[in-house]
């Protein structure tokens, strides 16, 4: 499922979809996204993508609440980092 989500006066793209106990959880930024556990880092490095992953998180307002664990060389070069709030990178990512 795709939404629209606004917060602090910026609109992102989320996606979701429900996979077994806990759903696949997606924000789209315009340079890259913040994605859950269920995506893999090292894919989105092999394909180049500017990325950033949480864990454990179940809903878009949890992801807003959670910190960045891990991320590509790609974030890497924007700023992101390890412990960051979800809402800086993707204001890294939205520029």
């Amino acid at each position: 499922m795709e939404e629209k989500i606004s917060y602090d006066d910026r609109e992102y793209t989320g996606l979701s979809f429900q996979l077994g106990n806990v759903p696949l959880l997606i924000i789209k930024a315009k340079k890259g996204y913040v994605a859950c556990g269920y995506v893999s880092k090292e894919a989105s490095e092999k394909f180049g993508d500017v990325a950033a992953f949480v864990t454990g998180v179940k809903t878009f307002e949890d992801m807003f609440k959670a910190k960045i664990k891990t991320f590509t060389t790609w974030a890497d070069d924007l700023g992101i980092r390890e412990g960051m709030s979800v809402k800086k990178a993707l204001e890294l990512m939205d520029v």
